[in-house]
């Protein structure tokens, strides 16, 4: 439909009002500019300003697309947003290894809101199908490898996060393509953190690529939870008609 159907957006049949309108075009623009800072001009103030407001405009976009009362889905979905709002933010005034365990704890809360959330839908993921389950597994077992010389003391925790981040990104395969990609986008970021912070594997533009993969990661998931809580409002309006 066009504008005036207001049933625009990258979820098929999600709500996008004005608000959300507004917040998709601010996400759009602030993501280009520190996408362009981490090309030209990585670990200036332009990317760490920008970082800090991603996750803003992403929760002003799920705020923007859900009418009030908001459902348990997108009450759990703010506050992963959150989170990871916090795991952006932390670094910038904490540094060394407390500003690392900060971020890390603070996105391992994001992701146990994303299992909270996701877990509903865990029969329809690939944990039904253990072969399309094999490569999440080993993609972690492969990052342990690689990183255990290094880690020392952080490695548990490290260990820790990344077993909650593939919970997350197995079970996001159950709302469907959309939310399945954006789980293995966001584990993908993720992994090319631990790389960049425990091994001398050299990725060019990992800053850039990190960034790109976690904006796309967040907001594909979003968006994927976004597509569920309409249809089930949906299914709820038709069966209360129904009566």
């Amino acid at each position: 439909m066009g504008i005036d159907g207001v049933r625009l957006g990258p979820g098929h049949g999600t709500h996008v009002g004005p608000l959300a309108r507004v917040f998709l075009a601010l996400l759009l623009a602030v993501s280009l500019i520190h996408l362009v800072s981490q090309l030209l001009a990585s670990g200036q103030l332009l990317g760490e300003v920008t970082q800090v407001l991603l996750m803003p405009m992403l929760g002003g976009y799920v705020l923007g697309c859900t009418p009030a009362p908001r459902s348990s889905l997108v009450r759990l979905a703010l506050v992963a947003v959150i989170f990871s709002w916090l795991g952006d933010s932390i670094p910038r005034v904490l540094h060394g290894d407390p500003g690392f365990l900060s971020m890390v704890g603070s996105f391992l809360m994001a992701q146990v809101f994303y299992i909270v959330l996701l877990r509903r839908w865990w029969r329809s993921s690939v944990l039904r199908r253990p072969v399309w389950l094999l490569p999440y597994l080993l993609v972690l077992a492969g990052l342990v490898v690689l990183c255990a010389p290094s880690a020392d003391a952080l490695l548990v925790p490290v260990i820790v996060y990344g077993l909650a981040l593939v919970t997350m990104a197995v079970l996001s395969t159950g709302t469907g393509l959309k939310g399945g990609l954006g789980g293995a986008i966001f584990f993908f970021s993720d992994s090319l953190i631990a790389l960049r912070s425990f091994t001398d594997i050299d990725v060019p533009a990992q800053d850039f690529w990190i960034m790109l993969t976690y904006i796309l990661g967040q907001f594909l998931l979003v968006s994927a939870i976004l597509d569920k809580d309409n249809a089930a409002i949906g299914a709820a309006r038709q069966q209360a008609a129904g009566r």
